[in-house]
């Protein structure tokens, strides 16, 4: 607007007679009409600091340019940055870190996790009559809630453990940095951790202590302190922090220690309540009385330095007498519990109260169970002893000959072979197959093929029926009946049945129980087929019927109406005339022996009335037994203990001590403790000896009636004699004709 051209175009613009343009500024009027050259600052000295400046603005603003022409992973991109530069990069990128680390506990980590009990709480088991059998699990109690308590009970905690918990935001810098002191200078050592940052350890941490643990604590207590309230947080500390004797929570210490709620608990108690919380287990007073009472004197220091308390009510609190009436009568390990209690925990919800669980065990079973094991013949050996229901409420468990010595349970820990047991198996898959009990097997030895088992003994013949040879356990026909099956068949029945554990395909030995199982597994699949109902889940709780609707679409599987009286008559044949007679009863009763390779292993599993019972004897380091098979000591002990437990004859009672009385002519209760040895055995008021006659079963019986012999040679004779006069009656026939 001031250029020349532009006045020529504009003659009637007065000229203002001052400088315009470019230089319009840099002249000003000076006194008497000269004018002298200024410049911007109003200065007609030159302004270097200002030039100074504006030549650095033309410095960034070039830079810049070139930099927008770089990439940022050059290393040119980064250069020459100034630090405040970096200084607000850094903090602002640390700053996002915290919101996303506080934002990543806030979607992953559960809140309601610091309301749950930081241990399992307490169960009893009972047995099924209302007896306690085991007790497990830590003392807890209902939660506190602050605004129920004394101003006193809270303080002291306060005093001792977080002096400005009601003042920090999780974290408390100052007492950080005085515990960071304390110990730098060798003072008394402290851990500076707040209230909150104790919670976050032991609801959400491991115990480890490393930086990285620490630095977790540290944004979990940020984060419980931004969604919960310094009450709720208190209240969630003392319900769960641990005061010694495996109690947990002010609650459940207060009754233990001093018979008492935490809402009535005088000020000398809650200072020694708060003085356990640094070293429960080295403080408890139950056993450390004057260290709990030394700690006390320093938490009422404490308060009075915090003006909880004066000088004069701190003189006159006296130490608290102890009050504590829990009594543990009731064991906290047995071989079923150890068994049961993780059963239970799962099936049970997380809570702070004591739990009274009555379960399947029988008192009067468990205890024959454990008279068997012990009154056993058992050498160096271990044994094993579960009895079940048909629908698997396990009713007695003995794991091993002394808990104490040993609480590894070989009923449900141990992985051993079955041996024959596992025939039951194949010999279904056949009938399922189509076979019957009459159907004949080839006994002769295998001579052929890169498995070659041998029969017991050596003894082989050239033919049997399905149910001798199962009743004489035939290796050789087990294993022709297992490849004519095929092994498919086999591992689907084993499966059927409930038997998980791995079953190798295309492994004849399978046929002879070389894959190991439980014994509680191997009883459990027995009592499938006991009640034709399976498979069948081991349990410690009642069994649950099942509706007319879960049992149409999810109810369990059985055997045909022929399959199920068949391998019922084989197992029986398998007891009263085969491998198994030592364990016959009066009645009823099927079973079957197992002996597995180089006779680690001797099993008998069977059943009887509404029982299933199996039996296993080995060593722990599996190596052979000492002439122990499965048709000798085990199915003697299955025997024993199905008649003691189904009535068959009481259980003995231990004689009583009378030196006046006369001397008893046994020190066994009963004839049939006595230790013979193998193949014979008093029974019945008389002696029975178990042999055979060219591989065929015999036993000898003798008793007041005389001598009696029965078995299988006898009954073969007699069917020998019946064809001879059959087949002479038929030759005078055709005589007489002619």
């Amino acid at each position: 607007m001031n250029s020349p051209w532009f006045r020529k175009l504009t003659p009637w613009r007065r000229d203002s007679g001052k400088p315009e343009g470019a230089y319009a500024g840099y002249f000003a009027e000076r006194g008497g009409g000269t004018e002298e050259p200024l410049y911007r600052s109003g200065s007609p000295q030159t302004d270097y600091d200002q030039w100074d400046q504006r030549l650095d603005q033309v410095d960034r603003h070039v830079d810049l340019h070139e930099r927008k022409k770089q990439r940022w992973w050059q290393p040119s991109f980064w250069r020459e940055r100034r630090k405040r530069w970096w200084i607000a990069r850094i903090l602002a990128a640390g700053l996002l870190a915290f919101i996303a680390l506080v934002a990543f506990l806030a979607l992953t980590t559960p809140l309601d996790k610091s309301l749950e009990p930081v241990v399992p709480p307490q169960i009893t088991l009972l047995a099924s009559d209302g007896t306690p059998i085991a007790r497990n699990g830590a003392i807890v109690d209902d939660p506190i809630a602050v605004e129920d308590l004394p101003p006193h009970v809270v303080q002291a905690f306060l005093a001792i453990e977080d002096r400005r918990f009601y003042s920090h935001w999780g974290v408390d810098p100052r007492g950080l940095a005085r515990a960071v002191w304390a110990n730098a200078t060798g003072g008394r050592v402290q851990g500076g951790s707040t209230i909150t940052q104790q919670l976050a350890k032991f609801t959400f941490l491991s115990p480890e202590r490393s930086l990285t643990r620490k630095g977790r604590e540290m944004l979990i207590a940020f984060w419980l302190e931004t969604w919960l309230t310094k009450d709720e947080i208190l209240e969630r500390y003392l319900s769960n922090t641990y005061f010694g004797d495996n109690t947990y929570g002010l609650r459940a210490a207060s009754l233990h220690y001093f018979y008492r709620q935490p809402e009535n608990l005088t000020v000398e108690q809650a200072a020694m309540l708060a003085g356990l919380v640094q070293a429960p287990s080295a403080l408890r007073p139950t056993k450390h009385y004057e260290r709990a009472e030394t700690r006390m004197r320093l938490v009422v220091g404490a308060m009075v330095a915090t003006g909880y308390l004066t000088e004069q009510e701190a003189a006159g609190i006296s130490a608290p007498k102890l009050d504590v009436r829990t009594t543990y009568d009731v064991p906290t390990g047995t071989y079923f519990a150890d068994w049961a209690l993780p059963v239970l925990r799962r099936q049970s919800e997380a809570g702070y109260e004591r739990q009274a669980i009555t379960t399947t065990l029988d008192s009067r079973l468990q205890g024959i169970a454990r008279r068997v094991v012990a009154n056993a013949n058992l050498g160096g050996a271990q044994a094993a002893i579960v009895a079940m229901r048909p629908n698997g409420e396990v009713v007695a468990m003995v794991g091993g000959r002394d808990y104490r010595e040993s609480p590894f349970n070989r009923v449900s820990q141990a992985k051993r072979q079955p041996g024959s047991t596992f025939k039951t198996f194949v010999w279904l898959a056949a009938l399922e197959a189509g076979a019957t009990p009459d159907d004949p097997v080839a006994n002769t030895e295998i001579t052929t093929g890169g498995y070659r088992p041998r029969n017991s003994g050596g003894k082989y013949s050239d033919s049997l029926t399905l149910e001798d040879a199962f009743a004489r356990s035939s290796n050789v026909a087990a294993v022709r009946l297992f490849n004519s099956v095929g092994d498919e068949a086999v591992i689907k029945m084993a499966r059927d049945l409930g038997i998980t554990s791995p079953l190798p395909a295309g492994d004849p030995s399978m046929a002879l129980g070389t894959s190991t199982m439980s014994l509680l597994e191997l009883t459990s699949a027995y009592a499938g087929i006991a009640g034709n109902a399976f498979p069948v889940t081991a349990s410690p709780l009642p069994h649950e019927e099942l509706s007319w609707w879960d049992w149409l679409w999810d109810g369990p599987s059985s055997l045909s109406g022929g399959v199920h009286e068949d391998i019922e008559r084989m197992l029986r044949r398998a007891v009263n005339a085969g491998t198994g007679r030592a364990a016959m009863l009066s009645g009823p009763n099927y079973g079957k022996t197992g002996t597995s390779q180089g006779n680690r292993d001797a099993l008998f599993v069977g059943y009887a009335g509404d029982l299933v019972v199996g039996v296993w004897i080995g060593n722990d380091d599996n190596s052979p037994l000492n002439g122990i098979s499965g048709g000798g000591l085990p199915a003697r002990m299955w025997r024993d203990f199905m008649r003691q437990s189904l009535g068959a004859q009481p259980a003995p009672e231990a004689p009583r001590a009378n030196p006046s009385g006369p001397v008893q002519p046994m020190d066994v209760p009963e004839l049939d403790d006595i230790p013979l040895g193998e193949g014979v055995r008093i029974e019945d008021g008389g002696l029975t000896i178990e042999t055979d006659l060219e591989g065929v079963p015999l036993d000898i019986r003798i008793g007041p009636d005389g001598v009696r012999v029965d078995g299988d040679a006898i009954e073969e004779a007699q069917r020998e004699a019946e064809r001879a006069i059959e087949q002479a009656q038929r030759d005078a026939q055709r005589q007489t004709g002619r």
